[in-house]
């Protein structure tokens, strides 16, 4: 059974940064990858980022590159979301995923196989 548990939300100032973690157990990650998303209240949820296991490839959406960066420790399965230069705009609960797929795909939630809980991160303005 895959477990995925996030942590590292919290409340911080626009300007401001916060690291995220996932430390997944259940199975080995050699493959396949890792995303992040995000969902703020009353929205859906959609796609901020995603890195493979093997090759360390990553993806961004539009509206966190250059501010965001995702990570892997392989040996600890755990991936990591750095977020920089936070906005008010940022503000929702973040999810960490995993996926047997890779390429843009992950970037579609559709293609996760499993979720963590979530952590709540609040950027004030």
């Amino acid at each position: 059974q895959v477990q995925l548990v996030e942590s590292g939300g919290g409340l911080v100032q626009a300007g401001g940064s916060l690291r995220l973690s996932c430390a997944a157990s259940g199975r080995t990650f050699s493959s396949g990858a890792m995303g992040w998303f995000r969902q703020a209240p009353g929205k859906e949820r959609v796609f901020v980022t995603a890195i493979t296991w093997s090759s360390g490839n990553t993806y961004y959406a539009d509206s966190v590159k250059g501010r965001f960066t995702v990570s892997r420790d392989n040996i600890k399965n755990t991936v990591y979301l750095q977020m920089n230069s936070l906005k008010p705009e940022d503000t929702a609960v973040y999810y960490c995923a995993s996926t047997t797929r890779w390429g843009i795909a992950t970037m579609r939630a559709r293609e996760y196989d499993y979720w963590g809980q979530g952590t709540q991160v609040t950027v004030s303005s």
